[in-house]
Order: structure tokens, then C-alpha cells, then sequence
């Protein structure tokens, strides 16, 4: 890791991993910079915002950043840290050191230092405690782990572990995780989230080291999609990775080797191109979750040849956040996933358009006929009736008049026609409920209350935020729509109370669920409801 330049100093080699200051990063330099005296460390930080440039003084390029500004100069100290091995670590957090003493002093923790009390016996309880064997799930996240350590330590301490956290680390390279993970035939989990990792050079070991893997992090590691490919050969028990925050702007076609991967997370990267993800996944072909949240694709376009779908046996994918403003993306999607159940649609223009935001959700459901789940919140074959027949009775009064062009452009619109009947046939049962459909749509008035309310509702002065829904919207979804129309943050949503007032002022709290509706709690046009969100 180091080498010694003369008796009282030692300097770190080019791509050594540090920690200083309580910030991580790598050094891309080790040497001289004109016009200074002395030698400098060049480092490139795991937190750009810490760097100050890019590698470059007084136009000069000592060293190069993957990620702009990312880099700066600082002078070797004894307050940089190189990191310790891993079971020096894996010592130091699951190990508390025996104080040789049968009685000792404790203080209670929930006592704020205020209460010392005698124990016996503690040191018997370190010692069980001290037994490494008997671990099987493991987090070292953040423990300044750096290297392997002699051969055979490991597994003579620790062969049961199953499931390894070694995130945010100072390992140079996938050569030390690999002599790490040799050792531990049973390990099946490996988290690798926040490290900076050189390519493998031991393929011999690598073999060996990750043949029972099936599931890998590498989120905010910038692994490249080439390089996670690269490693996963190695890994044919794999099923599930995650490769999210590595600002991926593309995927490559991999090899033509088949995968097990069932689970992929590629969240908060910067993708564009439905087709490009697609023909590199064309190989994935046991992938049944696909997670592009937060990235930034803008329309999914129609399949090439319908009967060739890349993605065959997909069933849930999340698209949330996204710019996706268009819904014949959504027509399109059957295409792409002809067996998909689950979706996510949150947060794109397409869902916060005002006008046809407001009914995201009935056309969602109406226009995929698969969908079970759709953000977060299940669909009952009640609320798909609705959906469907809300959607037709929409085409129907919007949609063009000509039957061919509401082929083309509303490609469920025969099969709609089909099972509920045509708005503009003959009347029947179904006819009757497509043309009062819209106004089903009943109104909910909400006023928001700073504090939880009890007893009887008082009257507000304020005036309401209105929503229109329709009473089989399940309370879940509700829930959802509510926190989205108050634009709470994040950090608050779970802590939403709604409260229904009763027509004699009692005030009845609705219980956040999947298993009942609107109409179950008996939710009807022109209610009031009070809204109550814990401020964090």
C-alpha cells in the first residue's frame, strides 16, 4: 500500500484509498508541484463538493478526476488514514475487549451519564460475544477497511458469514474484495456501496471467490455498466445487483452469455434511451425487476417487432421521476413488457400535467391491462371496471370520431369496446354506467390543521383544497394523491393522518390501507376531511 522514501516518512503509492478529515478519496498524485517546496498528495475525493479542481494548477495537469472538480492538493500528515485489515476491523466493532475484573462499574445509557451501577460478569458475556464463528450477517460499512489479511485468517475466524456490508471502504481494488470473499465459502450477499474499486487482475481467485453471490450492491461506486458486466461473469449464482448514483449515461450490449439476474437497480443515474436499455437487458433474459428511477428518459416510442420483446419475462419496473410527458409511451409499454404487473409512474409530466394528471391513474390502469400494482398501490378489479370505463367514455367525448383514428391512437380502445360496449351502441348495463362514469367523480374537501385533531371538527375559515376522485379509489392511493396535492416532503409522508367528518361533526380517522375503498368508509360527494402532517 505505501512506500518508504526515507527514515521518517512514508508515501502512498498511486491509487491508494485514504481517509482524511473524515472524508474518503483516492490518490491520483504523489510528487512535486511546481513553484511549492516539498511533496504533495494529489487526491481525488468520494465527495466531489470537497474537491477545489480538477487535477490542473497554473496549467499544469497533475492528474485526472472522473468526476469534475473532484480533486485537490494536501500534504502527507499522521492525521491521513490508510485503514486497517478486515478482521482488524471486523475485531474492533464485534469484539469488546475483556477488562479483566470480575466487578465493574457501568453507566446506564438512558441516564445520560447520571447513574453508575455494579455488574459481575461482564467479561463471560464478551467472550460469547467474542465468538466470530457464529456471525452470519456482518456490516463493516464505514470501518476503514483496506485489505485482506494473511491467508487462511479469515476463514479460520468468521466461515459462516452469509451476508457482508463493506461499504464506504478504503479497498484499492476488486482484487482485495475477492481475496476477502475466497475465504468465505457461505457468503451469498455483498454490499460494495461507496467504494472506488480497480479493475480485477486475479481472474484465478476471482472464480473461486464469488461463485455463491446472488445479490450485489455497487451504488455510488461510478462502476461503469462495462465494468459491472466484467464482474459479474464471475457471479453465476447472481440474481440480483444494484448499480444505482454512478451517473451511467449509457448501457452497452453485453456479451451473449446468459444471465440469472433477475433484479435490476440502475436508481439516480442518467439514462436517456428506452430502446438503448432495453437491447443491452436483451441478454437478462430471466429479468423480472427493472428500477429506472430518477433518471432521465423522455419517451419510450413503440416496439420494433411486437413479437420480439426484449424484456419478456418483466413484471415490475418503476419509471418514477422521469420525463416521460407523453401517454402513448404508455401504450407503447405492453409492447416492451408483454407480462408486466407492477409500475411506477410518479413524479413525470406526464402524471403532473393538469389536465389529464388529475385521471393518471384511471388511465394507466385502463390502458395496461396486466397491471396489478400500480405505484405502490394495488388495483382491484373493481377499480380497473372504473378505470376502463371512465377511459373509454373520455375517448369517446375527446378522442377523434373517426374509428380509425381512435384505433391508432387509443390502440386499447377496440378491446375497451369489446368488454364493456361501445359508448355510441346501443344501451346496455354497461353503457348506462360508461355515461354516468365522469360524474361519479365525487368531491372531497380537505382542510389541513396544524394539530391532530379529537372530539368534534371545528369550522375552518380557510377555504379547501378540493379533490375529485372516484369512491373505489383504494385509501392507499388516496393517501398518495393527498400528500402529492400538499406537496409534502418526503421525510413527512409517512406521518399523513386523514380524519372523515361525520354529518353530526364527530370526526372519524381512516385507517392508511390497501384493503378498502373510498365508498367502504362511506366517503361521498361534498365531504369534508381534515389533514393533519407531523412537521419533522
Amino acid at each position: 500500500m505505501t512506500i518508504q522514501t526515507n527514515a521518517d516518512q512514508q508515501l502512498p503509492i498511486v491509487g491508494t484509498r485514504i481517509i482524511h478529515s473524515g472524508h474518503l478519496g483516492t490518490v491520483r498524485f504523489v510528487g512535486k508541484v511546481d513553484g511549492t517546496a516539498g511533496v504533495w498528495l494529489g487526491v481525488e475525493w468520494d465527495d466531489p463538493r470537497r474537491g477545489k479542481h480538477d487535477g490542473v494548477k497554473d496549467g499544469r495537469r497533475y492528474f485526472s478526476c472522473a468526476v469534475p472538480n473532484a480533486g485537490s492538493f494536501i500534504r502527507p500528515s499522521s492525521n491521513i488514514s490508510y485503514g486497517h485489515s478486515f478482521l482488524e476491523a471486523l475485531a474492533s466493532k464485534y469484539i469488546d475487549v475483556p477488562h479483566g475484573s470480575g466487578l465493574e462499574k457501568v453507566v446506564l445509557g438512558s441516564s445520560n451519564g447520571t447513574i453508575e451501577v455494579e455488574a459481575v460478569g461482564l467479561d463471560r458475556i464478551r467472550g460469547k460475544l467474542a465468538h466470530l464463528e457464529r456471525l452470519r450477517e456482518v456490516s463493516l460499512d464505514g470501518e476503514g477497511v483496506a485489505s485482506a489479511d494473511p491467508p487462511g485468517a479469515i476463514a479460520k475466524a468468521c466461515p459462516g458469514i452469509r451476508g457482508l456490508d463493506l461499504s464506504k471502504n478504503l479497498f484499492p481494488s476488486w482484487d482485495v474484495i475477492s481475496t476477502i470473499v475466497c475465504e468465505l465459502p457461505n457468503l451469498q450477499r455483498l454490499a460494495l456501496n461507496q467504494n472506488r474499486l480497480q479493475s480485477l487482475t486475479d481472474h484465478a481467485r476471482a472464480l473461486a471467490a464469488f461463485q455463491n453471490i446472488t445479490e450485489l450492491q455497487l451504488n455510488t461506486t461510478l462502476t461503469t455498466w462495462s465494468a459491472m458486466q466484467s464482474i459479474i461473469r464471475y457471479m453465476p449464482a447472481l440474481t440480483t445487483v444494484e448499480m444505482g448514483y454512478n451517473r451511467i449515461q449509457s448501457l452497452s450490449t453485453g456479451s451473449d452469455s446468459p444471465s440469472k439476474v433477475e433484479e435490476l437497480n440502475l436508481d439516480s443515474n442518467s439514462l436517456s434511451s428506452w430502446s438503448d436499455i432495453c437491447g443491452a437487458l436483451r441478454t437478462y433474459t430471466a429479468l423480472q425487476r427493472l428500477v429506472l428511477t430518477s433518471n432521465v428518459i423522455e419517451s419510450l416510442g413503440p416496439i420494433s417487432h411486437p413479437t420480439e420483446s426484449p424484456l419478456p419475462r418483466l413484471k415490475h419496473l418503476s419509471l418514477s421521476f422521469n420525463r416521460l410527458s407523453s401517454w402513448r409511451d404508455i401504450d407503447h409499454l405492453p409492447g416492451w413488457c408483454p407480462t408486466i404487473e407492477s409500475l411506477s409512474l410518479t413524479g413525470n409530466p406526464l402524471v403532473e400535467d393538469a389536465e389529464l394528471g388529475r385521471n393518471a391513474r384511471a388511465f394507466a390502469i385502463a390502458k395496461i391491462p396486466m397491471l396489478t400494482l400500480l405505484d405502490a398501490a394495488s388495483v382491484s378489479a373493481k377499480e380497473r371496471t372504473d378505470s376502463e370505463l371512465f377511459y373509454l367514455s373520455w375517448i369517446n367525448k375527446n378522442g377523434p370520431p373517426d374509428e380509425e383514428a381512435r384505433c391508432r391512437e387509443h390502440p386499447r380502445w377496440s378491446a375497451l369496446c369489446e368488454k364493456h360496449g361501445r359508448p355510441d351502441t346501443a344501451p346496455s348495463t354497461a353503457q348506462q354506467r360508461q355515461d354516468t362514469l365522469s360524474s361519479r367523480l365525487i368531491e372531497v374537501k380537505l382542510y389541513r390543521t396544524d394539530t391532530a385533531p379529537s372530539g368534534k371538527a371545528v369550522t375552518h375559515t380557510s377555504d379547501p383544497l378540493v379533490l375529485r376522485v372516484l369512491p373505489s379509489m383504494n385509501i392507499r392511493t388516496f393517501h398518495l394523491k393527498v400528500t402529492k396535492s400538499f406537496k409534502v416532503p418526503k421525510a413527512a409522508q409517512a406521518s399523513i393522518r386523514l380524519w372523515l367528518r361525520m354529518p353530526d361533526d364527530r370526526l372519524v380517522e381512516i385507517e392508511r390501507d390497501d384493503n378498502h375503498d373510498l365508498d367502504w368508509w362511506g366517503v361521498e360527494n361534498g365531504v369534508e376531511m381534515l389533514v393533519f402532517i407531523k412537521e419533522h
